[in-house]
């Protein structure tokens, strides 16, 4: 059902106010945006998605059924979150102890994947474009590009922006997208894209 605002959200969900949703955002059956959450443009909720207070979603967010977002998730542009993939904010928790003012930030940067059934430990970042795969659990910052595979998680590769795994470097050091053909080559320990400039820095709203 479409209500007054520019966004849509199903009978079945929940929206406390105040909060923020951006025009083209689509919140389908049974999910709960939790007052103080902020959640960018044109993304979709699937079903049984909670976002807390205080947590922040960029734009064209793309969020499968089953994820939980707790205080403390910070998600740039174009990230997408595979079904019941899990994030934390506490490292140590224990029920009969109140560790609220304890609560880490997790940030997931601009174009990465996080893929079904992994894990994010809090208190790590994400890099731009990097490709977490089902299953993996997560304990550490990933850099841009990287592919992490396992428990825990190791960085297995390189993917490019399309989402393709990168083959090796040619004689030039140059890997290749089997999709766009845009061109990527290691700057020290960093991957870089030659064929598109480097995105500005995500701002958060």
């Amino acid at each position: 059902m479409m209500n007054e605002t520019s966004y849509f959200v199903h009978p079945s969900s929940y929206v406390d106010q105040p909060c923020e949703i951006g025009d083209g955002t689509r919140l389908w059956h049974f999910c709960h945006v939790m007052s103080n959450a902020k959640i960018g443009k044109n993304c979709s909720l699937g079903q049984n998605v909670m976002v807390a207070s205080q947590v922040v979603i960029g734009d064209n967010v793309k969020i499968q059924n089953n994820v939980s977002l707790y205080t403390g998730v910070l998600i740039e542009d174009d990230v997408f979150l595979g079904p019941s993939c899990v994030f934390t904010n506490v490292v140590n928790p224990r029920s009969q102890i109140n560790r609220k003012a304890e609560y880490q930030q997790t940030l997931v940067r601009r174009g990465a994947t996080i893929g079904a059934n992994a894990t994010i430990v809090c208190g790590t970042t994400i890099g731009r474009y990097a490709f977490i795969g089902a299953g993996a659990v997560v304990r550490e910052d990933v850099p841009e590009y990287a592919l992490m595979l396992g428990v825990p998680a190791k960085q297995k590769g390189w993917m490019s922006r399309h989402g393709h795994r990168l083959s090796a470097p040619d004689a030039d050091g140059i890997m290749i997208c089997p999709e766009s053909g845009w061109r990527y080559v290691m700057d020290g320990k960093n991957l870089i894209c030659l064929d598109w400039p480097e995105d500005k820095p995500f701002q958060f709203k």
